[in-house]
């Protein structure tokens, strides 16, 4: 080969193998990843009430040492845990001075939730019952007992109570995954 073609094929393979260096050092590697949606729902808070808009219990011609039941199955239908409990809205209770009792006892655990006169609960104070998972059902059995003791002017009187059932969501927490 003659010198002067060396003299220019030698620049222009260098030129060439430049070329090919600089388009060839252009790649980067690449990577990627990706998740699916993420999400949230909140969940749901609800009660029933086996009597709801309805009176527990209702007698007329109670008279001395009659007992009167009344029951009513509450249930926690939502999907979380709740706090429950029990206020007694409004009251009153014409017989005189403790001669007309109420006992209030959940039966599924069997506790006494109150055990006095009949409208001794404070009007408009909640009452905890507990905290009741999803699903959990407690019933209550409301008994009203008038006193032997009752003499004859007690003749004649009344009392009526309302009741409401309230449930709380529970605090909030925090969820790590």
């Amino acid at each position: 080969m003659s010198r002067n073609r060396r003299t220019i094929l030698v620049p222009l393979a260098t030129l060439v193998a430049a070329g090919a260096i600089a388009v060839g050092s252009g790649a980067t590697f690449t990577s990627q990843s990706g998740n699916t949606a993420s999400s949230v729902v909140s969940g749901t808070l609800t009660h029933s009430n086996s009597k709801d808009n309805a009176a527990i219990f209702a007698l007329t011609d109670l008279k001395p040492g009659d007992t009167l039941n009344g029951s009513l199955t509450l249930t926690n239908t939502g999907s979380l845990p709740a706090a429950f409990s029990l206020t007694e809205t409004a009251s009153s209770n014409a017989f005189s001075s403790n001669l007309l009792n109420l006992a209030i006892t959940d039966t599924t655990t069997s506790t006494t939730v109150y055990d006095g006169t009949f409208g001794g609960l404070t009007d408009g104070e909640a009452t905890p019952l507990g905290t009741f998972a999803a699903n959990e059902a407690h019933s209550y059995r409301f008994t009203v007992t008038l006193a032997q003791a009752a003499t004859n002017t007690e003749q004649g009187k009344g009392a009526s109570a309302t009741f409401q059932w309230n449930s709380i969501q529970l605090d909030g927490t925090t969820t790590n995954q």
